[in-house]
């Protein structure tokens, strides 16, 4: 029987030495008060960061660098002229980073946090230490990160109650005599405006420099590249010119790198997945130009950060947050999270969509998820797992439903989408049938882990078709370690205020005042670049000759997926990323 939801939990011990460490380190609006004392003085600090991961041979540290923003980017929290990074090494390796054999230097996709590659990242360094090399992996947090606030996440990872994060959230709870300030609006994120694609490729340039002084170091040991629109910025910073003199190279941003690693992306301009374009009707008035765009942006009719509704706004990307704590603290304990969580738009409007198996049942609002039983693993296996969460960019492998009748999810479009002939949603809303628990006011559901499906007590539940929804070929992400890399670091998952500029800035790209310091048209070709692919992922129609792909891997499975996969083999994508490192 699983723990009472209320009682306390125990975290294995090896986790102990995280907690006094995140608390230290976590990343929140005002936050720059909270630096270590020296930091203001060096403008640098780096704090080790103690983990629960399996790969105990990899080393981990948050570190953050003094780069002001400019003064025209107007008005912002003091946190936000620091830089982050979290920086994976091997124990076994140099302390000094420019002694390092290779350093891997990697840009989020959209939504996307340094956290997010805490898998990736340990499994590249410690597979390339089994080949002799010593490398570095540098996951990168941009400037809009530091609006976060993950002081309710640290204070339940520290106490072991994720009530205690939802309290400081929802009920104004205090934690270490603060009170969240609330989320941020459009009126307070007015600066976002100006933090665009220019700010962000210098920044990277910024970083490196500061961080790697010498630039023939730079230009001989770093490899630079990202996930899904890292791989876009990655384009851009190779072509861009850092002194305003296209005459000089050595600041070129190709001379910043030795290589490129595209996860799930290329190494090209125009946005993933979408020929560089952008639905008009996403973004008000891009179709007007990047004059309309700006003044958009100026005056608040366009959002400052992308938000929808529902799933892709800063309170639900914090909800992923607590999800991923109680998965950690408790994965078999009976989740109470729905009832706890005080009602509101965004969480409720994402239950169902998340939760509905029709479209009556969405309409009606019932059975809702409160009516259902789940264990804290289930739950959020069902925000993520590529059989569940409908958009393709947040999917990953991480196992399958269990505990109960499961049946076809059919909203919000159908599981036969190839017969209706609209198979080109797929890249939209993935491949795989989506399902849902059948048995409101039921059983207990729990989740099958990635490595249990197949196994002989697998009851393989099957859509309505026939065929089962899943196998073990196609599950490939731990649910654990997704729970622990959603709440672990003081550098965040998600993104919760990703800056809209950005995306109009790469879809208007060719507009005067956006990209002029794009010159250096060779610079993508000047450098030999490694594509990893996820085999259902968003790429998955245009695989092109060399691409590394893993078959069954989801659009996340390429920075999530286990060391060992369930064929007995190591993770194909870190093993490649190693090797072309070492090379």
């Amino acid at each position: 029987m699983g723990r009472h939801p209320l009682l306390p939990v125990r975290v294995p011990s090896r986790r102990l030495g995280a907690f006094a460490v995140l608390a230290a380190s976590a990343l929140a609006v005002g936050a720059a008060a909270a630096m270590p004392v020296g930091a203001r003085e060096t403008g640098r600090s780096e704090t080790p960061v103690a983990s629960g991961s399996p790969v105990t041979e990899v080393s981990e540290s948050v570190v953050r660098v003094k780069v002001p923003l400019p003064e025209s980017a107007g008005p912002h929290p003091r946190a936000c002229d620091w830089l982050s990074y979290l920086r994976f090494r091997h124990k076994d390796g140099p302390a000094d980073s420019a002694k390092a054999d290779r350093i891997l230097i990697a840009q989020p996709g959209i939504l996307e946090g340094a956290g997010a590659f805490d898998s990736v990242a340990r499994n590249t360094v410690a597979a390339a230490a089994r080949s002799g090399r010593h490398i570095e992996f540098w996951a990168l947090d941009r400037r809009s990160n530091c609006l976060e606030d993950r002081t309710g996440v640290r204070a339940g990872l520290e106490a072991e109650d994720v009530h205690l994060a939802v309290d400081y959230y929802y009920r104004q709870k205090e934690v270490d005599g603060r009170r969240f300030a609330g989320y941020q609006t459009n009126d307070q994120v007015k600066w976002l405006q100006n933090v665009g694609l220019e700010q962000t490729v210098r920044d990277q340039y910024d970083l490196m420099v500061r961080e790697l002084p010498d630039q023939r170091t730079r230009k001989r040991k770093t490899l630079c590249g990202g996930h899904s629109l890292g791989g876009v910025l990655t384009a851009y910073f190779a072509e861009w010119d850092f002194d305003g003199n296209p005459s000089t190279t050595d600041d070129a941003g190709y001379n910043q790198c030795s290589g490129y690693f595209a996860l799930d992306t290329r190494i090209e301009k125009g946005l993933p997945g979408m020929g560089g374009e952008v639905p008009a009707d996403w973004i008000p008035l891009i179709e007007f130009g990047a004059g309309a765009v700006r003044a958009g942006l100026e005056t608040g009719i366009i959002p400052r950060a992308l938000s929808a509704p529902a799933v892709v706004n800063t309170e639900t990307m914090n909800l992923l947050a607590i999800a991923g704590l109680a998965a950690n603290l408790d994965p078999g304990g009976e989740s109470d999270l729905p009832a706890y969580i005080p009602s509101g738009f965004n969480q409720d409007m994402t239950y169902r969509l998340l939760f509905s198996k029709d479209y009556p049942t969405f309409l009606k609002g019932s059975p809702k998820i409160q009516d259902f039983r789940f264990t804290n693993a289930a739950a959020l296996g069902g925000l993520l797992d590529d059989h569940s969460q409908p958009l393709a960019f947040i999917q990953a492998s991480v196992g399958f439903w269990d505990g109960g009748r499961i049946v076809d999810k059919e909203f919000p479009a159908p599981n036969n989408l190839e017969e209706l002939g609209l198979g080109g949603l797929t890249r939209l809303l993935g491949k795989e049938k989506k399902a849902i628990p059948d048995e409101p006011n039921g059983p207990l559901y729990t989740w099958r882990n990635y490595d249990r499906v197949g196994a002989p007590d697998d009851p393989v539940h099957e859509s309505r078709d026939g065929t089962p929804f899943t196998s073990a070929g196609k599950e490939v992400t731990d649910l654990a370690e997704l729970a622990r890399s959603l709440s672990e670091h003081p550098l965040d998952f998600t993104e919760h205020y990703f800056p809209t500029r950005m995306v109009t800035d790469i879809a208007l790209a060719s507009s005067p005042g956006i990209a002029d310091d794009a010159v250096h048209e060779g610079g993508i070709t000047a450098n030999p670049t490694i594509n990893l692919e996820a085999g259902d992922g968003l790429g998955f129609s245009d695989p092109q000759p060399g691409d590394i792909i893993a078959p069954g891997y989801q659009h996340l499975d390429v920075l999530t997926a286990s060391a060992v996969q369930n064929n007995g083999e190591p993770e194909p994508i870190s093993t490649n990323l190693a090797a072309f490192a070492a090379g």
